[in-house]
């Protein structure tokens, strides 16, 4: 019989559950505090670090341990990434030419692609771990979970400006609210739909109903509820990150036995992506935000350089959001398992 669980039902809790929960401190903490009030720019330092770069950027980079730093899987692949890294490079190049604007605004709409349908695949998995092959219940999953994330972001555009915005303000085009005012009520239908199918049915898929509701929780608190950058980030980076790196992990060191104890595979997983994390956002801080020179020291002066260098200091997330949508899915990977 099939099991529910992607992982284990501990892991799987603590990964979608504890993410989200984590998030719901840290807001509860931000309101205690007064931090909920405040734009991109006022939110505190330490978010930040936590936030984007010990879990964001460092889940971008922990990609390679599925792509270039698996053997077989590079060897399968080739074509596939040789290309993405070249291509990527040319359209940012040539996105860059054509104004900050345009690329920023580019590579937003791509990471929020990315965003949405990480939160899909992992309802696919859940299905197909589960033998769930019902065509009512894959509309109904694909309808609830693309509304749970579509709606808030519809909201957003149709709500400018906002306390914050994705890479940079502006980067988001204003939308009619009429648009917002017309997903709403079928935002609410689809949520009804889901769950009070789910429990007539007995909740047989507990994994998949904790990652729909969680998204609908987190999506809709941090971007529609509160108007905040700390709340934006503290909702949406680490549920999205936090169960991808546990993603990567399991699939890499855990799902077939190896000689080394499990804490230091953990431990040099960890090491690697923070130390990459940290190296690129020192690189972007020096070169380009000149932001925190309290933690990257000095700025560098290669204004003139910049048409190459931020198309590649952005070519990791174009890597990560690109390959994302072949390594994981199991039409393109016959192989692909994550029992142990």
């Amino acid at each position: 019989m099939p099991t529910r669980w992607l992982f284990s039902p501990a892991v799987d809790l603590a990964a979608f559950g504890g993410s989200a929960a984590l998030s719901f401190i840290a807001l509860a903490i931000g309101w205690q505090c007064g931090w909920l009030d405040g734009e991109k720019g006022d939110t505190p330092e330490w978010t930040w670090i936590a936030g984007v770069l010990l879990i964001d950027v460092a889940h971008v980079w922990s990609t390679l341990f599925r792509t270039y730093l698996d053997g077989e899987e590079l060897r399968r692949r080739p074509l596939l990434y040789s290309a993405v890294p070249l291509v990527g490079l040319a359209l940012g190049v040539g996105l860059y030419s054509l104004g900050t604007v345009v690329f920023w605004r580019c590579l937003a709409y791509l990471a929020v692609f990315h965003f949405v349908r990480q939160q899909y695949g992992w309802v696919a998995l859940y299905r197909a771990k589960a033998g769930e092959r019902d065509r009512l219940g894959k509309w109904i999953d694909t309808l609830t979970i693309y509304l749970a994330t579509i709606y808030p972001l519809v909201y957003w555009h149709s709500h400018l400006p906002r306390r914050f915005w994705w890479f940079l303000r502006g980067d988001f085009q204003n939308i009619p609210k009429i648009i917002a005012n017309v997903l709403e009520p079928l935002y609410w239908i689809m949520l009804a739909v889901y769950f009070l199918r789910t429990a007539a049915r007995g909740f047989p898929n507990p994994g998949k109903d904790l990652v729909v509701f969680t998204t609908a929780l987190c999506w809709y608190v941090g971007i529609v509820a509160i108007n905040s950058d700390y709340a934006f980030l503290v909702t949406n980076v680490v549920i999205h990150g936090v169960p991808y790196l546990v993603l990567v992990y399991w699939y890499g060191f855990l799902r077939t036995p190896g000689t080394r104890p499990r804490y230091q595979t953990l431990a040099f997983f960890v090491a690697t992506i923070w130390v990459l994390a940290f190296a690129e956002e020192l690189l972007w801080d020096r070169v380009v935000w000149k932001e925190r020179s309290w933690l990257f020291g000095p700025s560098w002066r290669l204004d003139e350089w910049k048409w190459l260098l931020v198309p590649l200091l952005a070519l990791p997330q174009f890597t990560h959001y690109a390959l994302d949508g072949f390594i994981w899915k199991r039409r393109s990977n016959p192989d692909f398992t994550l029992v142990r």
